[in-house]
């Protein structure tokens, strides 16, 4: 799963939204590191649509634009739910890591051949 696609679930996690919904959530989750465009958004929605992991839940006009609502669908859950599993266990593993004592470092032994060609 691709971050764009992580993101988007992740904030449609949080209940049905619209587009620039999406967006801002989105910013708020990543405290501003992700911003995406909508262009990008509205290409992976309709991707996500197709997939079957994103269902359009409704649409209104506010201020004479159409507003188009989505949901995460069931196949949506289960694969936000997965790539969680799958992100948890790499942070683990890397936090395990870095909190362990380092071993000292290996240094190699000073030359004893020396290298020619006979002639």
């Amino acid at each position: 799963m691709n971050e764009n696609t992580f993101w988007i679930l992740t904030a449609l996690a949080g209940g049905r939204r619209h587009g620039y919904a999406i967006l801002r959530d989105v910013e708020e989750l990543t405290v501003a590191k992700v911003s995406l465009r909508v262009t990008t958004l509205y290409a992976s929605l309709e991707r996500l649509e197709r997939e079957g992991l994103v269902l359009r839940a409704g649409e209104e006009i506010v201020d004479g634009r159409a507003r188009r609502y989505y949901e995460l669908a069931d196949g949506g859950i289960e694969a936000l739910t997965a790539e969680t599993e799958r992100l948890s266990v790499r942070l683990g593993a890397g936090e395990k890591r870095l909190a362990a004592p380092r071993p000292a470092a290996i240094r190699p032994a000073p030359a004893t051949m020396a290298w020619g060609f006979a002639g």
